[in-house]
């Protein structure tokens, strides 16, 4: 063979027409005036041998004595034998069949590849012709005039039961890792090769003639997914590669940990930022009620005239009369009629409270009992005067009410009993108030006032508004005579020092006032007013509760002269009172200090009344414009047909309390026209800065 490169011709190709579909893999050349060949993608991804494992080397030296149909590197000599991938031809030549004879014609010869001087020729073995690469048209290169380049990162020992390689090519091949990108031959520059890694010791080759290690070119392969290299290595090498790769992957990370700690430290602080601090002092939290004090801006009488000169001028509130004071100084900032005695409906209660608060312990409460009766079996519940008794516990309106299944069950563990009597002359007088209407009672506004009854008198224990029952004693001790085993119970009279067989109390009267304000409870409003009468020595009756009353009151340096009322709810329409009367009780209650020896009492008076779209009867109300009151007013309503009634207090923007009442002799509609009127002149107070 010449020693010059010898060029194919343009018949070399031509039995490459019929593979010129498949898909191929291009090999690069060094620059764009050597040629650029290509083979099948079909050949390299054939089948591997059971003799040597996949590699996806396209190129090899063959070794003599290699099995009919496979290179040593696993590259097929056979045709298109092997299924063809997805095309991974490039721009430029033209595809061509895989290496070596098509089917039919004869095997190729082996050859061997020898360099000299700085070039690289494929040279047949003895008596064997030269087998040359079908190459395009263009300019094309054999493989022994390819660039000197590093040895492929594929290279791998043979296994020892393959057959034996030449002596030559047993030698160590430096191991280099897959090229990153594939570039064709003419896009390959002329650079000095990377560092190599540290081969691995093999032992030495048997004597035999020595030949010039071939130059190996790595010939990166298209359209074929990598593998990580420990996946190609044989069963018989060691897993030195493995174990260097998690070595430097574990120094690689441990390295970025410690430079990202030195980037935040420098960063961020420098070593100030590692440091251990103390921590933040406590936030200064601002309670959400404020404490409001005399020393706000004082209101004016003229800014409050101005603020509810609109207001008050609302023609649906009809004949209105009312008073606006402010309790630090004792001053009357507005008046309207206020002498002038009306109709307060339910804001009468705010006199029934004052005077309880005034008269009793906050921590008294009322008992209910029951004492053995005079024949053996026989037992009398004593009525004590709490109407708040749970028939149904989980179901009473009044909070802290003691239960009957209590009393039924002391009474049990004394003994049987047979029959039941029940005792209510702890009460004197008519059981409904003068001017009272029966048809109240199912009305759920009232029942008859006696001193045993169940959850208020109510049929149903949870409504607060629902209907009540005509004969409250009777049901309780047909209630409780079913639960202890009687067939019934009749009324009669607790024998003198008879033996208590069971007791239970009701909440305290400070709790009991609470919530007679926050529903405006009639009935037990009745029977605190009688509590009062017994307390100051008063019958038990409307009559004594009344006395009771306004005896308490005028100790306390109220004035009563103009006030007339029969009963101490309210619910009679023959009650009249002064707007003033109301508004001076709140006053004494309301004052920012306790040098009043009254303000101390009378406090709790002002946490029972209802607050604004919040609690109690003001639940419901302060929508539209009267929502700049909403949490501010806190005050006690009364409703009676054609009357209207708000009493109670108001903290204007200024910080300042004010305490007001109004009531409203009205035909206009209640629920849509009235009380929305005199809502909307509370607020008005708290939105005026009167100062």
């Amino acid at each position: 063979m010449p020693d010059e490169p010898q060029w194919p011709t343009e018949d070399d190709d031509a039995g490459s027409a019929a593979a010129a579909s498949e898909p191929t893999v291009q090999v690069s050349r060094p620059s764009v005036d050597q040629p650029t060949m290509r083979f099948p993608l079909a050949a390299i991804l054939s089948a591997p041998s059971t003799q040597e494992p996949l590699r996806s080397s396209p190129v090899r030296s063959v070794p003599n004595g290699v099995g009919a149909g496979h290179s040593a590197s696993g590259v097929p000599t056979t045709g298109s034998g092997g299924s063809g991938g997805p095309s991974g031809g490039s721009a430029g030549g033209k595809s061509h069949t895989a290496i070596g004879p098509e089917v039919g014609q004869p095997r190729a010869t082996p050859t061997r590849i020898e360099p000299k001087n700085d070039q690289t020729r494929v040279v047949p073995r003895p008596e064997q012709k030269t087998t040359e690469l079908s190459v395009p048209n263009a300019k094309t290169a054999r493989v022994d005039q390819l660039p000197n380049s590093e040895p492929s990162w594929f290279d791998k020992t043979s296994r020892p039961d393959q057959q034996p390689a030449r002596p030559e090519q047993r030698q160590p091949r430096p191991e280099q890792h897959r090229p990153e990108q594939t570039k064709r031959v003419d896009q390959l520059q002329h650079q000095e090769p990377p560092r190599q890694e540290q081969q691995r010791p093999v032992p030495p080759p048997p004597p035999a003639r020595q030949e010039p290690q071939p130059v190996r070119q790595d010939l990166p392969v298209t359209g074929y997914e990598e593998e990580p290299e420990d996946r190609l290595a044989t069963d018989d090498e060691p897993r030195k590669g493995r174990r260097s790769l998690v070595v430097v992957l574990s120094l690689l990370v441990v390295a970025a940990l410690a430079g990202a700690t030195i980037y935040a430290v420098e960063e961020f602080g420098g070593t100030k930022a590692i440091e251990t601090r103390p921590p933040a002092a406590p936030a200064n939290v601002q309670p959400l009620v404020k404490a409001v004090t005399a020393g706000a801006p004082a209101p004016t009488p003229a800014g409050v005239a101005q603020a509810l000169a609109g207001p008050a001028a609302n023609g649906v509130l009809g004949t209105l009369t009312g008073s606006v004071v402010d309790p630090a100084s004792g001053a009357a900032l507005w008046q309207q009629g206020d002498t002038t005695p009306a109709t307060p409906a339910s804001s009468l209660k705010i006199l029934t409270a004052a005077a309880a608060l005034l008269s009793l312990e906050k921590t008294d409460q009322l008992s209910t009992k029951v004492v053995q009766g005079a024949e053996p079996g026989t037992v009398v519940i004593v009525g004590g005067g709490d109407p708040t008794i749970s028939g149904a516990p989980g179901k009473s309106v009044y909070p802290g009410a003691a239960t009957l299944d209590d009393l039924v069950n002391q009474v049990k563990a004394k003994g049987p009993v047979t029959k039941v009597q029940f005792d209510l002359s702890r009460y004197t007088g008519e059981a409904l108030g003068p001017q009272w209407e029966t048809a109240d009672i199912a009305g759920g506004s009232v029942a008859p006032i006696v001193p045993f009854m169940l959850d208020g008198g109510r049929v149903d224990q949870s409504n607060v508004n629902g209907t009540r029952t005509g004969s409250p004693g009777q049901a309780a001790a047909d209630a409780f005579a079913q639960r202890v085993g009687a067939s019934g119970a009749t009324a009669g009279a607790a024998p003198a020092g008879a033996q208590v067989l069971g007791e239970i109390k009701s909440a305290p009267v400070e709790q009991l006032v609470d919530n007679m304000m926050q529903i405006s409870d009639n009935v037990l409003t009745e029977a605190i007013a009688r509590e009062i009468a017994i307390k100051t020595g008063n019958e038990a009756s409307f009559a004594g509760g009344v006395k009771a009353v306004r005896d308490v009151l005028t100790k306390n340096g109220f004035d009563l002269t103009t006030a007339n009322f029969v009963d101490g709810s309210g619910l009679s329409a023959s009650n009249k009172i002064p707007a003033k009367l109301l508004t001076e009780v709140l006053t004494a209650a309301a004052k920012p200090t306790l040098d009043d020896a009254r303000t101390a009492k009378l406090r709790p008076l002002l946490t029972a009344l209802p607050v604004a779209g919040g609690s109690g009867t003001l639940a419901g109300r302060y929508g539209g414009t009267a929502a700049p009151g909403k949490g501010w007013v806190r005050a006690k309503t009364g409703t009676l047909t054609g009357v209207n009634a708000l009493a109670g207090m108001v903290v204007d923007v200024d910080g300042r309390v004010l305490v007001f009442s109004f009531m409203s002799a009205s035909s206009r509609n209640p629920e849509t026209e009235v009380r929305p009127a005199l809502d909307v002149m509370a607020a008005a107070l708290r939105g005026c800065g009167c100062s």
